[in-house]
């Protein structure tokens, strides 16, 4: 049986997939197998815990979360930004757990600029975010991170009341970009790697992934209108690019 482990990226939480796992499953039928969504240490359940200054941190915190839970490896990942770190340092550092990674819309160093791994205007929106909250706060975050900001408004009651439940704290939002600034992944993962990225990502330049597909040797597929969350914007768009790719590979069991 397949598991999947899907891992978000920062501030974010297993709630802000919404409805990607289904319709993953969905394009995917029986191959889906087992779809987990942990949260990274500082979100969602755990937003009372310290977010981990270092990503293989962060990594050792959901493998010893996954074996608690009963979920032995090998996983196949699928990974957005900042989790997409996790995912990176993951197939790198223990190949055996994993069959595979999808990596979307994330930066390594050292393959791209700082200003491209986040973009000017994404700084002053995360310094703003510092300085707002609930429903205000999340819609920053959709207009950042959505090229479909405007048609997906009617989620912002829904995420803010996950942060209400929730609520990230600035110091762990801090420490995550702390530690995403700090992530190197020079070595290319003994595991295939897939990169989905978007040309309308005004959070992270999709050379970041353009640059990485070429020094990894890996696949590299880029949506013409969607923004940095691409299951957000066109879940469908990933699932069938992620079903493609496994067929292609050998690995659509």
């Amino acid at each position: 049986m397949t598991t999947w482990v899907f891992l978000r990226g920062l501030s974010r939480e297993a709630r802000h997939w919404g409805d990607f796992p289904q319709r993953f499953r969905a394009v995917l039928g029986e191959s889906a197998g087992d779809i987990l969504t942990p949260d990274l240490p500082g979100n969602g359940r755990l937003y009372d815990v310290p977010s981990p200054t270092r990503v293989d941190a962060m990594l050792e915190a959901c493998r010893q979360e996954l074996r608690a839970r009963g979920h032995a490896p090998p996983y196949h990942l699928l990974a957005l930004s900042l989790g997409g770190m996790v995912a990176a340092a993951w197939a790198k550092r223990y190949p055996a757990e994993c069959r595979a990674a999808v990596l979307i819309s994330t930066s390594l160093r050292p393959y791209c600029p700082v200003f491209q791994r986040l973009r000017p205007a994404a700084w002053l929106t995360l310094v703003r975010l510092m300085l707002l909250d609930g429903e205000t706060r999340e819609r920053a975050i959709l207009e950042l991170t959505s090229a479909r900001a405007d048609t997906l408004r009617t989620l912002m009651p829904t995420w803010a009341a996950y942060a209400r439940e929730y609520p990230p704290t600035r110091l762990n939002v801090l420490r995550q970009l702390l530690a995403a600034a700090r992530f190197s992944a020079a070595e290319k993962p003994a595991v295939p790697v897939l990169l989905l990225a978007a040309r309308h990502d005004h959070m992270v330049h999709p050379d970041c992934s353009r640059r990485l597909a070429e020094a990894w040797g890996a696949g590299l597929v880029l949506h013409p209108e969607a923004g940095h969350d691409l299951p957000l914007d066109d879940g469908d768009w990933v699932a069938h690019e992620v079903a493609a790719w496994l067929a292609e590979i050998g690995l659509a069991d």
